[in-house]
């Protein structure tokens, strides 16, 4: 999973079935099959109405679930909560009597005589509250959209459950659908209608990470070695084409690939795109979540191009490298995945860490960003680990991701964890003369394991041992599953790269995460914050809090375009000449002045040794 944390800062800114039966004395007897039909056709108050064909119910009751959880989000989210009228029917269509357990569970009673079972699905997405960040928000790439005859997002996990030891039979979900609207994802449609599909996978678990998005078709797909990809878009205005981002998206992940050499874990993969129209109704946690052979990605729709390309190439980026880990390399915890009581592994600096790593490391791998780029990136996450608890063991954070005080540190697995990454790089580099890195380590632990192969949670540190050096068996159990701070500096130091202190400019509308700026929903006028100390942009010009920014440099700005501006004040240079027309008290007028930044004092790190430059060249370019 990746958040896409802009979004975070700028959300106060916006806004029937026969079961065969064989004779005791036939070995091989017949699989039963849990069948899921979905309706997208007749939706009534925002509602999707789903059945379930169960399978022989061998027991006088039995259970129904829906997930409490979801691998790759770390989250408590209760599904079971937007599940509404279920109800349980026998052959002869009387009901049998049902008692929901907790939010996410029924027990259904006279279980032997169980046929099917219906109940209507809310969605998700016009539930969000905290900007897709909330506490009772479910992150939006993991949530699901009804929006009749325009667009669903259908996460399987919010549609269909399992019945009680039954998660590991085979699933047939039928999906009758307008035809106007087409399914993008990996799984093959086996039902050549046009208003309908079928879909079948092995197991349950397989089934939830298969997600479908139905929409007007608008979709591309390429090859790149020998994995196809399909690229599809639902944007409400059509403003973005899945056309338009194809050949930066084919570029990355043609890098990706060369990266990775021999780690090859599916020959499909599918990036499926929702756009926000940042309604009140509409989706607003921004980033993705992982699939092993999908990725599910929502971003504003009112994002300008270059935005919406950069941030798709970072959330994209991670999550298609989670098919090294935690899609092929996991714990027993991650394959026998519990969905309603969950067992957390200990090692997300593994599956989160060293993922978004490989994210930054490959772009400067394949000559994607700059050395510099690539050091700014690594300081940035410096910065933001030291601000978090960093004495608390990143394996017991891990175990106990769900619960508080741990919870509070999971945003440190794309800080610590990529360090974590890093760190493990330069040991293997400078013990193997440069000859090998943290890649070859994956690749080991994938030929060892696999995806079908989970290992034990308290054995991978000694395995990563065996496969590399003494050093970095001490490096895991001193700093990863240990107290110690990780001392960067002296891994740094490895590869010639020291700290370094410089002024930059910040960033005009927002300071952290505390933006300057907000949005009247109603009107839509973009306002600066009464009662807050401006920084010396808006106090060299004049601006006071309550000013309506009505336009810059004669270009009117609101929210529906807020992007626009902010994409545009990253262009602006030091003493550009500006012109703003504002609204105060009920009057325009227009202010004209030079532009003025927040200089900040920042670290960063930077190559100063160059009789380390064969190592530091090895570290990033090999």
């Amino acid at each position: 999973m990746k958040r896409i944390f802009f979004a975070l800062a700028f959300a106060s800114v916006l806004w029937s079935c026969k079961t065969a039966s064989t004779s005791a004395n036939d070995s091989k007897s017949i699989i039963d099959v849990v069948k899921v039909a979905v309706n997208l056709n007749d939706i009534k108050d925002d509602k999707v109405l789903v059945t379930i064909t169960s399978p022989k119910i061998s027991t006088d009751e039995v259970t129904y679930s829906i997930p409490k959880i979801v691998p790759g989000t770390y989250s408590v989210d209760d599904y079971g909560k937007y599940i509404e009228d279920f109800k349980a029917f026998d052959s002869k269509g009387s009901v049998l009597p049902v008692t929901k357990t907790d939010d996410n569970t029924w027990n259904i009673k006279n279980a032997k005589t169980l046929v099917k079972i219906t109940y209507l699905v809310n969605d998700t997405f016009d539930t969000e509250k905290g900007g897709g960040f909330g506490q009772n928000d479910i992150f939006s790439p993991a949530g699901t959209n009804i929006d009749a005859g325009k667009n669903f997002m259908l996460n399987m996990h919010g549609f269909a459950g399992y019945f009680q030891d039954k998660k590991d039979l085979p699933y047939t979900v039928s999906i009758s659908h307008p035809e106007m609207l087409w399914g993008a994802t990996s799984m093959t449609d086996q039902d050549a209608s046009a208003t309908n599909d079928v879909f079948t996978t092995p197991r349950y678990a397989e089934l939830v990470e298969n997600p479908i998005m139905y929409a007007k078709p608008d979709y591309t797909t390429f090859t790149v070695d020998g994995m196809e990809i399909l690229i599809g878009v639902y944007s409400p205005t059509g403003k973005v084409t899945a056309e338009s981002i194809t050949p930066e998206m084919k570029t990355m992940m043609t890098a990706q690939k060369t990266f990775l050499g021999k780690i090859n874990a599916t020959k499909k993969y599918s990036v499926l795109l929702y756009l926000s129209s940042m309604t009140p109704t509409d989706a607003k946690g921004f980033g993705a979540l992982e699939h092993p052979t999908a990725t599910t990605v929502v971003l504003p729709e009112m994002m300008p191009k270059e935005e919406l390309v950069k941030s798709m190439k970072d959330v994209v980026s991670h999550e298609f490298f989670h098919i090294v880990t935690p899609l092929t390399i996991h714990s027993k915890e991650i394959h026998y995945f519990d969905y309603n009581t969950p067992k957390m592994s200990e090692h997300l600096w593994m599956y989160e860490g060293v993922t978004e790593y490989f994210a930054n490391l490959f772009q400067i791998n394949q000559g994607l960003i700059t050395e510099e780029e690539f050091y700014t990136r690594m300081a940035e996450k410096i910065e933001h680990a030291n601000a978090m608890n960093d004495t608390m063991p990143f394996t017991m954070m891990s175990a106990n991701v769900l619960a508080e005080p741990y919870k509070a540190q999971y945003l440190n697995v794309y800080e610590k964890g990529a360090l974590i990454g890093m760190c493990l790089d330069i040991i293997i580099r400078e013990k193997s003369n440069g000859e090998r890195g943290i890649l070859d380590l994956m690749q080991k632990l994938s030929n060892e394991y696999g995806v079908s192969k989970p290992f034990n949670d308290n054995e991978l540190f000694a395995k990563i041992t065996s496969f590399t050096y003494p050093e970095v068996g001490a490096f895991l159990t001193t700093y990863v599953s240990g107290p110690t701070p990780i001392p960067y500096e002296t891994y740094l130091a490895k590869v010639g790269v020291t700290k370094s202190m410089e002024k930059v400019p910040g960033n005009v509308f927002l300071k952290g995460q505390s933006p300057y700026i907000t949005v009247n929903q109603q009107t839509k006028e973009i306002i600066v914050i009464p009662n807050m100390e401006l920084n010396v942009f808006y106090t060299n010009l004049g601006l006071k809090g309550g000013d309506i920014l009505v336009s810059i440099n004669e270009k009117p700005y609101s929210l529906d375009n807020i992007y626009d501006m902010i994409t545009e004040s990253q262009n602006w240079k030091e003493n550009d000449a500006i012109t703003v027309k504002i609204k105060r008290d009920g009057k325009e007028q227009v202010i004209k002045g030079k532009v003025k930044f927040p200089y900040e004092e920042k670290g960063g790190l930077k190559a100063t040794d160059a009789t380390k430059t064969t190592l530091k060249e090895a570290w990033l370019k090999s």
